[in-house]
Formats: C-alpha cells, structure tokens, sequence
C-alpha cells in the first residue's frame, strides 16, 4: 500500500538494519539534530565529515540540550570541497551506502558525485511533499539538479520519480507533466514537450506510469478544477509525480508548498550509484530525517533487485 504520509514511511524503515551514511560538511547544528534523530530512529548510522572540532563542540552541546547524543565516528575535513571528496571516498570504498548534504552549497556536494558516482541514469532531485491538504505524497521533480532540461533530459528526469514511487509502493503512479497551460501551444516550449512525454509513455519509451500533459497546477492535484475545465484524464486531479519545465519553476513550487502550505519535503537524488540525500540548508531536522529514511528504503529496494 503506498505511504499515504512520512509517519507511515518513517516506521516502515525503523525495522530494517541502519545503513551507513556519509554526511559531508556536518558542522552545523540543524544537519547534526537530523543525523541525531535518524540514528536514535534506527534509520541510518551517520559518519560525520567536517571540522572535527566544532562537529565534536556542535554534538556536546546537543547532548547537553536533549540528553541523548549518540557516538559517532567523525572525519575531518579542511573544507566543504574536501568532505565532499571523503564522502565520495567512502562510497567507493563501499563503507557508505548514501550520501548526506550538509552545510556546503549544493554544487559543492555534486561535483564529486557527477564525477565519479555516475550510472546509465541520469542525475536528477525529487522532492517528496508530505501536505495536509493532499490525500497522498506527491514528488516534485526536478527542483535542484537540471537546470533547463530539453525533452530527452525531462523523459530521464520522469523515468526517475517514477521508479521512486515505485519504490514508495505506488503501483501505477500518475504523474502530470505541468506547464502554465492545459493545451498544446507551441508558443510555450513545456506544452510541446509534454504532449511528446505523454505519447512517450503511451509507446512505452517511459514506463510504469499514467502521463498525461499538458497540465497547470490546479488541475494536476484539483479535480474539481479540471472537471470544470473539461479535462478527461485520468491524471487530471489525482496526480502522484508533477514534472516541472524546469529547476527555477519547480524550485517555487517546492518552497512555496513548505513555506505557505506546511509540506515537510524529503529530497534525494536518483540516478547515482548510491542514493544522494539532497536537501536545503535551511530545511529542519523533520526533513533530514525523512530523506534518510527515504534513502534507507531505495538502498534495501536495490538490494533487492540484485541477482
């Protein structure tokens, strides 16, 4: 059954076995309260990368503030670039099984990952909203990665959030290719590309989904304004992956959804040879926790589809 919300996401994973995750540049007190709360979850076991000392300064004073901190094994990094590299270090080394954004920008954090984690897939961000307004998860894709993705790009980026709603137990997700408008009008790049991506889906060059666009906003997530629109579409109204026409775009719409609407948003990167939790500097502890989570459940899936 999918995950209707986080909660149900966060106690499907607590039973599994904790996974090792590199948090590269983790001296910071909001990064250091996500690992913490993951690591007291049994959701992942934190190897911290950064200034050993104020990491060490930063977990005595949460320590103190909770009465809880778990010991963690620390490396020290010189810089933000550095413990990038060490993450990525770990990885090959097969010590860590995921990656963890800290306190570094997130161009920093990629560099070494689209150097040397690269697969047959495409690198590319889904945002996972949990909204109270919402009857299910929604993914947002892509808010962080792509920045201007032409028709090839976006039916890889698609293809990704697809296999991750999967992963989420979504058996036929349904997922909206959004533009400003519902028609076909080749004034607007996103429309054109859109109508591509739904014939795409219905050749079967993109699988394991309903696709249907163009579609706007409100009548992706709002059945009553797509029936008053005229839209049939079994997408229309229900979707469960919205596909962005690119990163600024799409970036809006996820900070405006947690900022205006209250969504907590998981963020993680699909596509590398590890799942890459990938999320703001500024998001709360809640986030971090729920992207590891979310990181712990597509490590086990692959472990699971090995032969």
């Amino acid at each position: 059954m999918p995950y209707a919300h986080f909660d149900a996401l966060l106690a499907a994973v607590a039973p599994l076995d904790d996974i090792p995750v590199a948090v590269v540049d983790a001296a910071e007190e909001h990064v250091l309260r996500g690992a913490c709360e993951a690591k007291l979850q049994s959701i992942v076991d934190p190897i911290l990368i950064g200034d050993e000392n104020k990491i060490r300064s930063l977990l005595l004073k949460l320590g103190h503030d909770s009465g809880v901190c778990p010991n963690f094994r620390i490396i020290h990094a010189d810089s933000a670039e550095a413990a990038a590299e060490k993450g990525v270090e770990l990885v090959l080394a097969g010590e860590a099984k995921a990656l963890m954004k800290g306190h570094l920008h997130s161009d920093a954090f990629l560099h070494p990952i689209l150097a040397k984690l690269r697969t047959d897939r495409r690198l590319s961000h889904v945002f996972v909203a949990d909204i109270k307004t919402y009857p299910k998860l929604l993914l947002i894709t892509d808010a962080a990665i792509n920045i201007a993705p032409d028709l090839t790009t976006k039916a890889a980026i698609l293809q990704n959030a697809i296999d991750l709603a999967r992963i989420l137990d979504v058996t036929q997700p349904k997922a909206a290719i959004l533009s400003a408008v519902e028609v076909v009008n080749p004034a607007i790049v996103s429309t054109v590309d859109a109508a591509c991506l739904s014939k795409m889906a219905e050749r079967g060059q993109i699988t394991g989904a309903l696709v249907d666009g163009p579609l706007a906003f409100d009548n992706a997530i709002s059945k009553e304004s797509a029936e008053i629109k005229g839209i049939q579409s079994a997408v229309a109204g229900d979707a469960d992956i919205l596909l962005v026409p690119d990163l600024v775009s799409g970036n809006i719409l996820a900070k405006d959804l947690e900022y205006l609407a209250g969504a907590t948003l998981a963020g993680i990167v699909m596509g590398a040879r590890v799942p890459v939790i990938l999320t703001s500097r500024a998001d709360p502890a809640r986030a971090r926790l729920v992207s590891a989570s979310l990181a712990a459940l597509v490590h086990y899936h692959r472990l699971q589809m090995l032969p």
